[in-house]
């Protein structure tokens, strides 16, 4: 079986070698490139793989662009130290993904996986697209323009408390105690706020840490969030179904 190995840091190249050695022994690398460019030449000058292993995040970009600019006849197991949450989406088109550092048992899923596919296992443009824009770095917004009388003024991302919606007036909650109405909707803030330090509690709120004072069991397998200088009437609830990703922002 012939094997292509794209992968930037040696020692990750070298113990993936290892364990398809181990495995088969009759396995022929064919090649270990180590950028986007380079994998690009060489899918334009060498006869396809049977199988090539693609590090997600490579030194000159992420290895989705190889697919953009050449093409990609063979199967492809994406290798990555990202977090398995965030990679659910790329088990798309019989591509599958391992976690660094790759284990044996990870490697035989994937190669039975290998074995029950019908020629190459293309992605489609968009899921490329997808994925691409899943991990690349996201500018987030780190200033919001209010009105304070007749005058403009910019309040920096980590001034606020909190925004709250109420009557179709979104607020935001400084941390001088005021509040000032934004315009922007919270479906639009949650896709502009930085998720390390905001978290959509419910329908009315999205808080950062330093806005919440007590965190509290509630019925039904809810909690309620208490925070330190609340809007609206007070008690904040954050659903059964976002209570396991609230936990995970809190221990963040």
């Amino acid at each position: 079986m012939n094997i292509l190995i794209i992968e930037d840091e040696e020692l990750a190249a070298w113990g993936l070698i290892s364990k398809l050695q181990q495995r088969d022994p009759s396995v022929r690398i064919v090649a270990t490139l180590d950028s986007v460019r380079s994998a690009v030449e060489w899918f334009g000058a060498n006869p396809a793989p049977d199988i090539a292993f693609f590090d997600i995040q490579l030194a000159d970009g992420l290895s989705f662009e190889i697919f953009e600019q050449a093409e990609v006849p063979c199967p492809v197991v994406f290798t990555t130290a990202y977090d398995a949450y965030a990679l659910r989406a790329f088990k798309v088109n019989s591509v599958d993904y391992l976690l660094k550092p790759v284990s044996g048992e990870e490697l035989e899923r994937a190669f039975a996986k290998l074995d029950q596919l019908r020629g190459p296992a293309a992605l489609d443009a968009g899921a490329i697209r997808q994925m691409m824009q899943m991990l690349k770095p996201q500018q987030f917004k780190s200033r919001f323009m209010v009105k304070v009388g007749d005058h403009l003024s910019a309040v920096d991302a980590g001034e606020i408390d909190f925004f709250f919606g109420e009557n179709k007036i979104v607020w935001l909650r400084h941390r001088n105690g005021r509040k000032y109405p934004v315009e922007y909707t919270l479906d639009q803030l949650e896709e502009l706020l930085d998720t390390q330090h905001f978290f959509r509690l419910n329908r009315q709120y999205i808080a950062t840490l330093g806005a919440i004072r007590d965190v509290v069991t509630y019925s039904n397998s809810r909690l309620k969030v208490v925070l330190k200088d609340p809007l609206g009437d007070g008690d904040v609830l954050i659903s059964r179904e976002k209570v396991d990703a609230f936990k995970h922002w809190l221990g963040k």
